[in-house]
């Protein structure tokens, strides 16, 4: 497990972008009050996930306005058909950790890669 950040560096509603060992992730609070961590990159046009709007488990991709189910990665809204990698979230103590695998990179809890 690796630490991201503390809690409070994500306001609920928000998402910010992390680099974790050269791999960037969307850690978002939803607006249901979860955490959660997905690829930062859409899987339609290859831009940020982190810049784009949280509502409830679902992050909206700003550019073209695909949505991505925070739980599964799997797009709820087209143009994107692709699901993303999503990772699992630990709060510990205040602080938002993610599971790493022997290479340092984070390791996708649904099974997809980029």
């Amino acid at each position: 497990m690796i630490r991201i950040c503390a809690t409070e560096d994500v306001p609920k509603g928000t998402v910010i972008s992390a680099d974790v060992d050269g791999t960037q992730v969307a850690v978002v609070h939803g607006t249901d009050g979860g955490f959660y961590a997905v690829h930062d990159e859409c899987s339609h046009a290859s831009v940020a996930l982190s810049e784009g709007e949280v509502e409830g488990c679902t992050l909206e991709c700003w550019l073209h306005g695909s949505r991505f189910d925070l739980r599964t990665g799997e797009p709820t809204g087209l143009p994107a058909t692709e699901p993303v990698p999503v990772y699992a979230v630990e709060v510990r103590d205040g602080d938002i950790y993610l599971p790493v695998g022997a290479d340092g990179r984070p390791t996708p809890s649904n099974g997809v890669t980029r």
